[in-house]
């Protein structure tokens, strides 16, 4: 069972799968048949196959929750310090522009915290903490509009002119000029 927001199980639905998964290992210590397990918790035979597997190899606590699947990696207070690193800006970190991408700030989780994440985990991350990416408000003061208007006008239209050639065309590849 998902949610649409990536989570997992809630916490009280895991509390719910572990107790289920305790009363099957009260009844593996009994010596009770799977297919009985099974039917009688409503759930299928090759989960409590599973929890036998795990239950003769680590017992009990081998049925215990090993907790959400998409716990943070990073915690708060690493967040905190991330967003300090974040407020110095690129060049304090030693980039070249002031524009953060996601590869930077993966470099400077790398950097400083020593932890390694994909670049879609860090885009993941930010987002959970309310950053967004963030478009210039304004053209840049070096843009020459004269010099954008020309291209326009005479670059543009013979870029964007069909390159297919006037006239007959062939269906033959080998022979182009028959018909």
């Amino acid at each position: 069972m998902r949610y649409p927001e990536g989570g997992g199980l809630t916490a009280e639905r895991r509390a719910f799968r572990e107790g289920i998964r305790f009363q099957a290992g009260e009844r593996f210590a009994a010596g009770e048949k799977t297919a009985v397990i099974a039917k009688d918790l409503r759930v299928s035979v090759r989960s409590v196959e599973r929890w036998r597997r795990a239950w003769r190899e680590g017992g009990v606590e081998a049925l215990r929750s090993a907790g959400p699947a998409n716990s943070p990696t990073i915690t708060d207070a690493q967040f905190a310090a991330l967003e300090e690193e974040l407020g110095k800006g690129p060049s304090a970190q030693g980039f070249d522009d002031e524009r953060w991408t996601l590869a930077r700030v993966q470099t400077v989780i790398c950097r400083r915290l020593q932890v390694s994440l994909s670049v879609p985990t860090v885009w993941r991350l930010l987002k959970r903490h309310g950053w967004s990416w963030q478009a210039p408000a304004r053209r840049a003061l070096e843009r020459d509009e004269h010099a954008v208007e020309l291209w326009k006008k005479e670059v543009w239209p013979r870029v964007k002119a069909s390159r297919r050639r006037v006239g007959a065309g062939s269906s033959s590849r080998t022979k182009p000029d028959s018909p």
